[in-house]
């Protein structure tokens, strides 16, 4: 029977896939994507405080994975709320957070289990701040945002689906007949096809999936930690990453989408480098500044607190145990006088913003 896509994918096919997935051109694009992201695990080391980078490049990731759901929030909102009550944060921003957090979860899971399926449903628990499962009723569909007319329904009944998805979970770790010796990149962007067709949430589906990406390449040694910007590259190729999603369920279309999602993985390691580079030079060069015009205040934890909470708050240094309340406030008060920091007012509430280093992020 064609393939239809108002109909259940029940006949979704199992991992391995009967096309040859490394390819001379998908073995050149691996090879260039592998060294890219060895370049990026290498730059991350040079960070002292591996804290400045869990709390800043994956809250861009958790952005632009977010608005590829049309999940639209800003940088500075995301930044302005993390770590405190959001109360008074948007919708769209509150998703966003819990993206960033789901991530955090996941990597911290990977210490005591591998990833699986329950991974994900952790990961989308956390994502969507309910208690999701596998879906077990009928009637999911993914629909076009412009005529509304449906492009694709998932496989359906729970048994089946975790079926497929412990089918998924072999072939992440090499165990499937076949998989054992394919490239971990082929591996995560076969993987990556197989979960979003799978489907198995009734939401969160692809932020899940993205998650899942960083978190695989870091239980396989590529990096340390879940750090490369990846939805980067689908959010700037947003029509590419859906139309490759179809084209592999339709037609069988491998190549091209492991093409794009490895020439997605080289592009973003290499611009995520490029910004740990950056972030650790301007650390260093702060720091200096701080020693050499606030030197009576100086530490090197509190240069690199005002990084790793850009939008610094008096109890973030109480609680780093930096100082007390009144002395911390005095802390960053002299950090804004002398130009590091900026006092911004929020409700009752001061926030110190890093702006050198917010703008850095932004830039692209």
């Amino acid at each position: 029977m064609a393939y239809d896509p108002a109909r259940p994918y029940n006949d979704l096919p199992a991992l391995p896939p009967q096309a040859e997935l490394e390819s001379r051109a998908v073995l050149k694009a691996c090879i260039t994507a592998r060294a890219a992201v060895a370049e990026l695990k290498a730059a991350g080391q040079l960070i002292p405080n591996q804290g400045l980078l869990i709390n800043s490049i994956p809250l861009l990731e958790a952005q632009a994975s977010s608005e590829i759901e049309n999940i639209v929030t800003t940088t500075d909102q995301m930044f302005l709320f993390d770590g405190a009550s959001d109360v008074e944060a948007d919708p769209a921003t509150k998703e966003a957070l819990r993206y960033r957090a789901a991530l955090w979860e996941g990597f911290q899971a990977l210490s005591s289990r591998p990833l699986s399926t329950n991974t994900a449903i952790q990961v989308c628990r956390a994502i969507k701040g309910v208690d999701m499962d596998i879906r077990r009723t009928p009637g999911t569909t993914l629909n076009s945002e412009r005529t509304g007319q449906v492009i694709y329904t998932p496989p359906e009944g729970e048994a089946l689906l975790r079926e497929k998805l412990a089918n998924w979970e072999r072939w992440m770790h090499g165990t499937l007949p076949g998989s054992e010796d394919v490239d971990p990149l082929v591996r995560m962007a076969a993987g990556h096809y197989q979960f979003e067709a799978i489907h198995p949430f009734t939401d969160g589906n692809g932020r899940t999936g993205r998650v899942l990406n960083l978190l695989y390449l870091v239980e396989q040694g590529l990096l340390d930690i879940p750090v490369l910007y990846l939805s980067r590259h689908m959010l700037r190729n947003k029509t590419g990453y859906y139309a490759g999603l179809q084209s592999v369920t339709a037609t069988g279309a491998w190549e091209p989408w492991l093409l794009y999602m490895l020439q997605g993985v080289a592009e973003t390691a290499t611009w995520t480098m490029n910004k740990v580079v950056a972030l650790r030079r301007l650390l260093t060069d702060t720091a200096e500044r701080m020693r050499r015009e606030a030197g009576s205040i100086y530490s090197r934890e509190l240069a690199e607190l005002v990084f790793v909470r850009p939008y610094c708050r008096i109890a973030h240094v109480v609680d780093a145990g930096l100082a007390k309340r009144q002395t911390a406030s005095t802390y960053l008060k002299e950090l804004a006088a002398i130009g590091i920091l900026r006092e911004h007012k929020l409700g009752r509430e001061k926030v110190f913003l890093n702006p050198a280093f917010i703008e850095l992020l932004k830039r692209d």
